[in-house]
Order: C-alpha cells, then structure tokens, then sequence
C-alpha cells in the first residue's frame, strides 16, 4: 500500500464508529456465557481499535479494562472517549503490538478481541490469549470464516492476506490444542457489517470523493476501499464472523 493510499485509508476508517463488525447485542450475548466471572474481573481488550466493544464491557461489567490497538489515533480517541465518560479509573488504553504484549501471564479473567486475532493467526494467537488468562478464565473472540465452499475467485482473492481462514469446524480444533475449552459459538447477523461499519463507511467515502474531486491518486483509493462492502452486498453469504467463547481449565 502506497503511504498516499494509505493516508487515504485512514482517513477513511479512523473516524467510524467501529473499525470491523460487531455490536452491543453480540456482545452481551458473548459475555452471557462466561458464566462465572468474578464480580469485578480483569479485562483484556486486544486490537481495540476505536474502542466500541471495550465501552460496551465496561456498560456491562464492573471490571477494570486493558484496552490495546496498533494504531495510535484510535487509542487517542478512546482515551478521549474514556476521559468524557468518566472511565479513567476503569478503562486503560494503550498503544500496544498485539505480538509483544508486556502484560504478565494468568493476570486476567477475561480476554476479549473483536476481529483483530487473524494479525497473528489463530495457531499463534490462541495460545498467547490462553498464558494470558488466569485458571478459569475466559478467551471471547471474532473471527471471520468462510460459511460455504463455493465463494467466487474475487471473494476468495480479497481474503487471500488471510490464507489460514477456515470455517467454524477448522476453529474448533485449534481452540482445543491451546489448552481451552469451548463454551459455545454463534455466528454474528448481517446487520453488524452494516450499521456502525459499512453504512458509516460509504458515507465516509463519498464525503472523501467530495474532498478530493480531481485528485485521481485519492479517488481511486477510495475506488478500491469502496470494493469492500460492495462485494459484502453481493457476495456476503459466502463469509461471516463467527463468536467463539472458550474457557482455560
């Protein structure tokens, strides 16, 4: 990715409301199977982004959360958002490398990672969540998979950065080899790709096509970010997120 595209996308994705699907209802239906959890748990929040589902832990939990993301500027957004809400005693986000977490081992109660875990892939991410986790404790994370063998080739090439995604049943086996137990999973309605992700981000990109009319670098930028949810409109039976909730021993 060019550093021009890459302002471009920024641009695109930095002001939305979540940077990947999910919702307040996923959420509480995901956080509903960790059953158990202490009164006041220690939350981990990996790949953050702007931060959405770490308020929406905070609304539904009593706990105190770590918040981590790549990306600066949506760390600095949440911290905003944090300071605006009053959460500063409860929530802390920082800028971190989801593959060098200086964050000591079995010092949480719940880990929690909306979309983010495919950076490291699934073989090497789960078993990171799981040292992280104390006895007990609960991994709760989305990831995306392929819901029919039958995807067409621009489909399967725009997921190719992903070459290990699988379906439910290729999950359920490395979730198990990683010392965890899974409770339960559900895959995540239509409408989370849309209301706070995809919707938000074709009004961004027309807001954009305005800004930048006549500057053919950036319109074709936001020509191939556009890409995205106008394949998901056509094509997205073929892959979804799914839910997974698993508990370490």
């Amino acid at each position: 990715m060019t550093s021009r595209a890459e302002q471009i996308f920024f641009e695109v994705f930095e002001p939305l409301p979540r940077q990947g699907p999910g919702n307040l209802a996923s959420a509480e239906r995901a956080l509903a199977l960790c059953a158990d959890l202490p009164a006041s748990p220690r939350v981990l929040d990996l790949g953050c982004g702007s931060g959405a589902q770490t308020l929406y832990l905070a609304s539904l939990t009593k706990g105190t959360i770590v918040a981590v993301d790549s990306h600066a500027p949506l760390i600095e957004r949440l911290r905003a958002k944090v300071e605006e809400l009053a959460l500063s005693a409860r929530v802390e986000a920082r800028v971190g490398d989801m593959s060098a977490l200086d964050l000591p081992s079995e010092s949480f109660d719940l880990v929690w990672s909306e979309g983010a875990l495919y950076n490291l892939g699934l073989v090497t991410a789960l078993p990171m969540c799981a040292g992280l986790l104390r006895p007990g404790g609960y991994l709760a994370f989305t990831e995306a998979v392929w819901r029919t063998t039958s995807a067409p080739p621009d489909v399967r090439e725009a997921f190719a950065d992903y070459a290990t995604m699988g379906r439910v049943e290729d999950v359920l086996p490395i979730i198990k080899e990683s010392g965890l137990s899974l409770i339960d999973h559900f895959d995540l309605p239509d409408d989370v790709w849309w209301d706070d992700f995809y919707s938000p981000m074709e009004r961004q990109i027309a807001k954009l096509r305005v800004k930048y009319a006549g500057d053919a670098e950036a319109l074709a930028a936001l020509d191939e970010i556009a890409k995205e949810p106008a394949m998901h409109r056509r094509s997205g039976h073929h892959y979804g997120y799914t839910f997974f909730v698993a508990r370490r021993g």
